[in-house]
């Protein structure tokens, strides 16, 4: 079992422990500049992102002026932030006047021993853990020449990981946490394995560079969900060419994933288990006679957003619809002009598709208020 480190719970920052027995903890990366002049819509949309299930938020701050940005927008939200380092540690140095929850760096670019134990340091007197971020593309030069000389790249991710913990231990720090990713599923988790095995330290899960939507989801849920299911990882980040809500709806579907195979395999692991709304749909077919894809399109952030255990299924048409759903709390199907509502595979109800979503939206409202009874 890992370690507990404690990320926030400062000032007004909400305390997310990870490690240990705590629930995994889905986070994402912003994924544009920050600016001044909008921290009051970037603010609303880490609240919202806060609803869909995201626990941690982190931002490049590749200078400076950025980091001056991030502290204020830390100032103006609770969710813990995370500043992500590269090259020059007086960046980290900064963010660490601010309430920053957490700071990521590079061990294969931020710099000499010196640099580090500065930001130790301050990192230590402010109670801010640090990841140790190695990534496959950005080894240490002289752990790239090993590589190429034949180490596998896992144990060249290992290595970096476990130098740079090594500088830590000089100096006193264990607020530590460690990701090691790489573009191959295979080195992403036999690395992790390899480490899980050798250290206590909470390990951050991801698949750097994954690819798009369809592609970024198929490899991450290939070595997240199996590296999860053995009990390895305490945070996890899907990494998308695709917006940072459908990386936090991939997180949460593959902790959801991971945790039936953990079942199957007879060791549930109650870090996995699934909190909120759990969606089903058809894949529809020639008898298609409602649009799946674009009410999933207008429904899936609210539903993602419910607080409510429930089953939610969304079905393409009235013939297998409510059968093959009857294990659902509720759900919507359709035919022609109709849409029907249904509960525990009955119809509830039949109303013009036109007003399908507002009778949708009561029945979810009522599902919803009976599971939290």
């Amino acid at each position: 079992m890992t370690r507990v480190v404690q990320i926030g719970g400062f000032s007004h920052i909400k305390a997310l422990p990870v490690g240990g027995d705590f629930p995994i903890a889905v986070q994402t990366m912003w994924k544009e500049p920050l600016r001044e002049d909008a921290l009051q819509d970037t603010a609303r949309r880490i609240a919202r992102l806060g609803e869909l299930g995201c626990a941690i938020l982190r931002f490049a701050a590749p200078d400076e002026a950025s980091a001056e940005i991030l502290g204020r927008l830390a100032g103006m939200v609770s969710m813990p932030l995370v500043a992500d380092i590269h090259f020059d540690h007086r960046i980290a140095l900064r963010c660490l006047d601010f309430p920053i929850a957490k700071i990521r760096i590079n061990p294969g670019n931020i710099g000499g021993k010196e640099k580090v134990r500065a930001l130790l340091e301050k990192a230590a007197e402010k109670g801010v853990p640090i990841r140790v971020g190695v990534n496959s593309g950005s080894l240490p030069a002289d752990i790239e020449k090993k590589v190429v000389a034949g180490l596998s790249r896992a144990q060249g991710l290992v290595e970096a990981a476990e130098r740079e913990l090594a500088i830590f231990d000089e100096f006193g720090f264990k607020n530590a946490l460690v990701s090691m990713k790489a573009t191959e599923i295979a080195d992403t988790v036999s690395a992790c394995r390899i480490f899980s095995a050798r250290s206590d330290a909470p390990l951050h899960l991801g698949v750097t560079e994954a690819g798009p939507l369809v592609a970024g989801v198929a490899r991450s849920s290939a070595a997240l969900a199996t590296l999860l299911a053995q009990g390895i990882g305490d945070t996890m980040r899907v990494s998308l060419s695709d917006s940072i809500e459908n990386e936090i709806a991939a997180g949460r579907e593959i902790c959801a994933a991971a945790a039936e195979l953990a079942a199957l395999e007879g060791r549930p692991d109650a870090r996995l288990r699934r909190r909120g709304v759990k969606i089903i749909s058809c894949p529809r077919c020639g008898r298609n006679g409602f649009d799946v894809a674009g009410f999933m399109g207008r429904w899936l952030d609210r539903l993602y957003a419910l607080d409510a255990d429930i089953t939610v299924a969304v079905m393409g048409c009235e013939v297998n619809g409510p059968a093959e759903a009857r294990h659902a709390d509720v759900g919507i199907s359709g035919a022609g002009n109709k849409a029907l509502i249904f509960r525990a595979g009955k119809i509830e109800r039949m109303v013009a598709m036109d007003d399908a979503d507002e009778a949708f939206a009561q029945a979810l409202e009522e599902a919803a208020l009976s599971a939290r009874k």
